[in-house]
């Protein structure tokens, strides 16, 4: 398989359009509205761990307690080094206003820790989260995990390398993972945040999602902007073909002019007219959760 580079720091995000400012994060929307009225905050800063970065918010439909939604668990992106789950309601509640329970969690960063010790806080979350999800009107029987950027990272490696979630004692748990422009293949590693991040791991190998696929992976959706210079589409690509090479299940939705940011981007009202990944991305999790 032709190894490539990751082109660029994976800290922080470029333009999502000419509306907003050159240097405007994706936080921002956060603060900007309008926000999807299907959807709220029902809970916040629940525990599944620890340390203070170890804690999670939970989105769902009005009524939601009544109900047994399908759960989606949702990393941001932001490097591995930087973010914060109160940056990122208004993707959480793009979500559940499609009628999931999701669960937004924070999890630690560098230079506080280095791989795994950011997914094994990825697999924590998980876990803890099916055993809350009833409480909030989920079906833990049926959970996703997706992502963003590091937080598609963090979600792949979880779903395809098994050791994660048998290490919390939820093996098979996960039903379904989706990443959205995510670095799944990025050896050898050539900027900061990869350095940084995984530069100490023994066995390189063992950072990267795509070394882990298998025929009998949890189902996969990939979506990626062909305009992404941060993470290019080759990630998906790659990481697309070699599921199903192996018998694996894997979707793969590219989306042309979409760059980094605008991907996400999209999950907002204010954006999601420039392309139908949100849609996209639901209808893949209804089908899977069913």
């Amino acid at each position: 398989m032709t190894r490539r580079r990751l082109l660029a720091p994976l800290i922080g995000a470029p333009l999502v359009s000419a509306v907003m400012a050159a240097c405007t994060p994706l936080a921002l929307l956060e603060r900007l509205g309008p926000r999807d009225r299907g959807a709220r905050l029902l809970a916040r800063d629940l525990p599944y761990g620890d340390d203070p970065r170890q804690t999670m918010d939970v989105y769902g439909p009005p009524g939601a307690s009544r109900h047994s939604l399908p759960v989606v668990v949702f990393f941001y992106g932001g490097g591995w080094e930087e973010g914060r789950k109160s940056d990122y309601g208004w993707a959480a509640q793009a979500l559940a206003a499609r009628g999931f329970l999701v669960f937004l969690p924070d999890y630690r960063l560098v230079p506080q820790v280095h791989f795994p010790a950011f997914i094994e806080d990825a697999a924590q979350a998980t876990a803890r989260a099916a055993v809350i999800a009833g409480d909030h009107g989920g079906d833990p029987g049926h959970l996703a995990v997706a992502g963003h950027s590091a937080g598609a990272h963090l979600a792949m490696m979880i779903a395809l390398d098994r050791r994660y979630m048998q290490a919390v004692g939820r093996p098979g748990l996960i039903k379904a993972a989706a990443g959205l422009a995510g670095p799944y293949e990025f050896l050898p590693f050539n900027v900061p945040a990869a350095v940084n991040a995984f530069g100490r791991a023994p066995d390189p190998t063992l950072t990267q999602p795509i070394t882990f696929v298998r025929p009998d992976a949890p189902p996969v959706w990939l979506g990626h902007g062909t305009a992404d210079v941060v993470v290019h589409d080759e990630d998906s690509i790659l990481l697309d073909r070699a599921l199903k090479q192996v018998g694996g299940a894997s979707e793969l939705k590219l989306y042309p002019g979409l760059d980094h940011a605008d991907l996400i981007a999209t999950f907002s009202p204010l954006f999601r007219r420039k392309a139908p990944v949100l849609d996209d991305l639901a209808i893949f999790l209804r089908q899977r959760l069913r």
